[in-house]
């Protein structure tokens, strides 16, 4: 009896250790409250602080491509409503599998396609007087009450792309066609890197705060040395240390290459590389990780880990759904031995991107900031930032003015 007891625990203990390696998959998403309990009045305290806090902010909706949602959350013939950047978007899958984005409201007599609207085809069909809109060229292709369907009937489409995981729309201030996309990963595209799990953030600060923090290598120390359980105990016992942190607009390949045409059409993008090390006792190293960021535009991140157990990649995309709160995601993917390890860093990654969040609910934008020498790389991110505003991008005051969140 003894035996079989222990056996039986002993297969337990194995399926759900595979199990846990091999097929669960992380969720882990916080809104505001979840992180901090004051969050829920810090709009009020933003719009109450107009002068001073609100002044001299940059515009809150960049140019460039945007998260949506996530390839998997959206199947053949769904439909989702996502308000993001100031519009509301209808993003529906074709019954032939092709992401569609346009405008959520119909051109007819303004129902929300997204709100109970339905796939036909390749088409959208409103469900208020089923009228029905191609997907690609958003042009209405059935008005059931009538024998001619006028030319000029639009609903208005968005660039739109599904890349490593993402479904992302494309949104310029002077409607400018995409000159830039993102790029597929091959490891990802090939299955050679797995899903592992992914988190979800809403964050409260202007969106250029967060992509700032990949050139403010400062910070590393103050906010993330710290164990990732930071009580007395752990704190005396280990830390982590980052070291040969760089932050560039141009990459190593290209640094010594003569050819500016290549790197002028790659100049919405900014590499960021460190070392991670996990120090016991000031003298062991352990959870040693080589990070290779590229900041793509104002809303991606591709993040490349390469440890002793195998690469992983991390894609991090900020999406404003108001002016000054984002959706943050990040996606973790890893060969299949690399599965259970890479769910213990991405862990890792969600306690200490909370330690960031809990700043920046809140901190306030500085337009003219004291730096010091050593910050340099904070004002060269800036200056790089400063591509992706045009003359008629979103402020805070335009939005709070039309109400367009």
């Amino acid at each position: 009896m003894i035996v079989e007891f222990c056996t039986a625990c002993a297969l337990a203990a194995f399926v759900t250790l595979v199990y846990l390696c091999f097929f669960y998959k992380i969720n882990w998403i916080r809104d505001l409250t979840d992180t901090d309990p004051k969050s829920s009045s810090l709009m009020a305290k933003y719009r109450t602080n107009v002068n001073q806090t609100l002044k001299n902010l940059p515009p809150v909706y960049p140019n460039g491509w945007f998260g949506l949602l996530e390839s998997s959350s959206l199947e053949n013939g769904q439909i989702e409503h996502v308000a993001a950047l100031g519009q509301n978007f209808a993003v529906f899958r074709t019954e032939s599998g092709v992401v569609r984005v346009v405008d959520a409201f119909c051109p007819h007599l303004g129902a929300n396609m997204a709100e109970g609207g339905k796939v036909i085809g390749e088409d959208l069909e409103c469900h208020f007087h089923s009228w029905r809109f191609c997907g690609e060229t958003g042009k209405c292709t059935t008005i059931p009450y009538t024998k001619t369907v006028p030319s000029n009937i639009k609903a208005k489409v968005w660039e739109s792309i599904e890349a490593n995981g993402s479904i992302f729309v494309w949104h310029h201030a002077e409607n400018v066609a995409p000159y830039w996309w993102p790029q597929k990963e091959e490891a990802i595209a090939k299955h050679s890197l797995l899903y592992q799990g992914r988190n979800e953030y809403y964050v409260n600060c202007h969106i250029q705060d967060i992509p700032e923090n990949g050139a403010d290598w400062a910070h590393l120390g103050a906010i993330h040395g710290p164990a990732m359980l930071p009580t007395d105990m752990f704190t005396k016992i280990m830390h982590h240390r980052w070291t040969n942190i760089s932050w560039s607009t141009t990459s190593q390949n290209e640094a010594t290459a003569d050819d500016s045409e290549e790197q002028n059409k790659e100049k919405h993008i900014a590499y960021l590389t460190l070392h991670h090390d996990l120090i016991l006792f000031d003298k062991f190293s352990i959870l040693t990780l080589k990070v290779k960021g590229r900041q793509v535009g104002p809303g991606c991140v591709e993040i490349n880990l390469e440890s002793a157990l195998g690469p992983m990649f991390i894609v991090q995309t900020v999406t404003p759904v108001q002016p000054l709160v984002h959706r943050v995601t990040h996606t973790m993917y890893a060969s299949r031995f690399a599965s259970f390890y890479s769910k213990i860093v991405f862990i890792g990654e969600c306690i200490m991107f909370e330690r960031d969040v809990r700043v920046w609910n809140h901190k306030k934008f500085m337009h003219n900031p004291a730096l010091v020498k050593e910050d340099r790389t904070i004002k060269a991110f800036r200056k790089w930032y400063q591509q992706f505003y045009s003359e008629n991008s979103p402020t805070y005051e335009s939005c709070k003015a039309s109400l367009d969140w």
